[in-house]
């Protein structure tokens, strides 16, 4: 079972989503939170899998709430999905910088929040992987010069080619097959990739692959 902690200051928003959520076999509405700091409490309190959060509350906003969350060790588990009204907002790429695992606009079909929720619950790809490629593309190409990582230099050749891949928003059975790989070795990959940069899934994986240069703005248009 699927546990999520729904945070939005709008009770119309969070009533429709959990309509919607609570209406899976494998997905349930936890708790609900109108601001960022009494989603910080919920989180720390029932450590639900997936936290929805809102951009913008008032108060703790939803960009504060996801660093503190992310932050907190205790807290590794939980994966933050922001939750916003434009697709290309700078919180939004605070918010993925901070940690959080994806994004989706507030109007997203239903079934496209379900899935949204099932696959950051597993950490296996990015949240509407073309609309967040978009996102850091355009906002990590306004950025200064890239800064190095030491951490790309335990690299192989591999699995460099495999994190460009994934910064083009593919999932491992588009890398495998766009590599000629099985399924399972690009899983692995992408896995040793994330452990030797030191990051908790694939969106923060793109976002070290942009701000070290690794991938240029434009590369993969």
């Amino acid at each position: 079972m699927i546990r999520v902690l729904l945070a939005d200051d709008q009770r119309l928003v969070r009533a429709g989503f959990g309509s919607i959520l609570d209406g899976e076999d494998d997905i349930t509405v936890v708790a609900e939170a109108a601001d960022g700091q009494e989603a910080m409490d919920l989180t720390r309190e029932l450590r639900p899998d997936v936290v929805l959060m809102d951009i913008r509350m008032p108060g703790t906003d939803g960009l504060e709430a996801t660093r503190q969350i992310v932050a907190d060790p205790e807290l590794a588990a939980v994966r933050v999905v922001i939750l916003t009204t434009f697709d290309l907002d700078d919180y939004v790429y605070g918010a993925l910088r901070a940690g959080a695992s994806g994004f989706m606009v507030k109007d997203t079909e239903p079934l496209e929040l379900i899935h949204a929720v099932r696959v950051a619950a597993r950490g296996d790809a990015l949240i509407a992987p073309s609309v967040t490629r978009r996102l850091i593309s355009e906002l990590a190409g306004r950025a200064a010069r890239p800064e190095p990582n030491p951490r790309l230099d335990a690299l192989t050749d591999r699995e460099r080619e495999v994190t460009v891949l994934v910064a083009a928003g593919m999932s491992n059975d588009e890398i495998a097959e766009q590599l000629v790989l099985s399924p399972a070795t690009a899983k692995t990959h992408v896995s040793r990739i994330m452990t030797k940069l030191q990051v908790r899934d694939r969106a923060q994986l793109v976002v070290q692959a942009y701000e070290s240069g690794l991938v240029t703005p434009g590369w993969l248009d």
